[in-house]
This record gives structure tokens, C-alpha cells and sequence, in this order.
């Protein structure tokens, strides 16, 4: 091999040295960026009961999104620690909001909002108690389990000076995915039977993209680690077969 391509080897290998530095380096921008993005949007919580299933299971970690009660929309699965409720954080569906007439059931069995049927095809089960016509306070949140055979909730309360409502101020985050256990990886996604009312349902929250952070950091830190030994061995080789050539 002449001076002139060890040269060039040696321009390439110190270019190769570079950019894995620089994609080392953005991945461990993207990698803490993205952690650090998610703890301050996000609150982990560990879901109690039954009362939440198929869409959550007792036992499942959730990331919930740290929100405040005005940013709560109908669908919504929230985090809220109500003293009448209970003195620990409880997970449940809101299905209206102040001002919303609430009843069950039509002649098919679906709850009603303001006068209008909704289908719910996250329920563990067809079938709910009967709800008479009640109509949630300002400021105040209906909330149902999606599980409501064993569900504890608003119509638990229908006798309180709320109607079984809970002040918006009392929740603490939204629910956007589960995380674990990992074989049970989701995303809580907005229920499309709300999207028709005023307000229409909440904005995704930014739990994709700061996966996708995550991701892209942890991939090139691996591939920026990974080229000194891969580069090397590549030199080692052919440093071999220019031997085996001269001899």
C-alpha cells in the first residue's frame, strides 16, 4: 500500500472517530433529554383496584401527565384524590363535565350525555346500573369506572351535596400509557364516542415523543460506541492481508 492510502486510511479513520464522538454525544442528549422531558410531564402511578379494567389492570404502572382540572375534556382517564372518595389516588374515566346531564340507560343500555348515547367499547362488560338524570355542577367532574359491575364511583355518590361529582381542582394528572407490566406496553388513547360533544376530547400528550427520544438517543449512543471496535477490527484485518500480500 502506498504513503498516499495510508494517508487517506488514516483521514477516513480520524472522520469515523468524529462523528461516532458527535453521535455519541447526541445520544446522550436525546437519552437524558428525553427522561428528563418525561419527569416533568410525567407522574408514575400504580393502579389500586379492578375498577379500571380492560383499560387498566390492578397492579399496572401508568405514566399519567401532570395536568390541571381545566384541561381535563370528557374520556379522559385521570388521576384525582377526592377526601369523600378516599385519602389515596384513584384512576377512573370522566364522563361529564360541569353543566352535563347525565343518565342510564337508553333502550340499548348506553349511558347518555346531554341527551346523547354514547358507545363505550372500552367497558369490561355491556350492562350498568340504571343513573338517574343528574346534572354535574361547575367545576365539578362525573366520573365512571370502565369496569362498572365493581366500579365505586360517582353513582356511589349521588346523594352528596356534588351529585357524586368531584371538583376538577382535585386532579393531579391524565393517563397516557401503561408501562409496565411490558408485555402490557400501551398507549391510553382518547375514546372517538366523546369527539362529538362540545369540547371534543383532549390532545395527545408527548409520551410518543419522548419515547421516540429515548429510542433514537439509546441507538446512536450504541452505534457511535460500536465503531472504534468495528473500525479497528477492520484495520486489524487489513493490516493482516497487506502481510499476507508482501510475504
Amino acid at each position: 500500500m502506498s504513503s498516499r492510502d495510508t494517508h487517506e486510511n488514516r483521514g477516513h479513520g480520524r472522520l469515523g472517530n468524529v462523528l461516532s464522538g458527535v453521535a455519541v454525544a447526541v445520544g446522550c442528549l436525546l437519552f437524558l433529554g428525553g427522561f428528563a422531558w418525561g419527569a416533568v410531564v410525567y407522574r408514575p402511578y400504580t393502579v389500586p383496584t379492578d375498577s379500571m379494567q380492560p383499560t387498566v389492570n390492578p397492579g399496572d404502572r401508568v405514566l399519567a401527565q401532570r395536568v390541571s382540572g381545566n384541561q381535563v375534556h370528557r374520556g379522559d382517564v385521570v388521576v384525582f384524590n377526592d377526601p369523600v372518595w378516599g385519602n389515596e389516588p384513584m384512576v377512573k374515566r370522566v364522563v361529564g363535565v360541569g353543566g352535563d346531564k347525565i343518565a342510564c340507560c337508553d333502550r340499548q343500555g348506553r349511558l347518555t350525555v346531554n341527551g346523547v348515547p354514547l358507545d363505550e367499547p372500552y367497558l369490561l362488560q355491556r350492562g350498568q346500573a340504571p343513573v338517574p338524570v343528574t346534572t354535574v355542577p361547575r367545576g365539578q367532574l362525573f366520573m365512571l369506572g370502565d369496569n362498572r359491575q365493581v366500579s365505586m364511583d360517582s353513582r356511589v355518590h349521588l346523594s352528596d351535596a356534588d351529585h357524586g361529582a368531584v371538583p376538577s381542582g382535585e386532579v393531579a394528572a391524565r393517563v397516557d400509557a401503561v408501562v409496565w407490566p411490558f408485555g402490557q406496553l400501551k398507549q391510553v388513547g382518547r375514546p372517538a364516542a366523546y369527539a362529538a360533544l362540545p369540547g371534543g376530547v383532549s390532545s395527545p400528550g408527548p409520551i410518543s415523543w419522548i419515547a421516540s427520544a429515548v429510542v433514537a438517543g439509546a441507538l446512536l449512543i450504541l452505534g457511535g460506541a460500536a465503531y472504534g471496535p468495528i473500525a479497528g477490527r477492520r484495520r486489524r484485518r487489513a493490516e493482516r492481508r497487506r502481510v499476507l500480500v508482501g510475504a
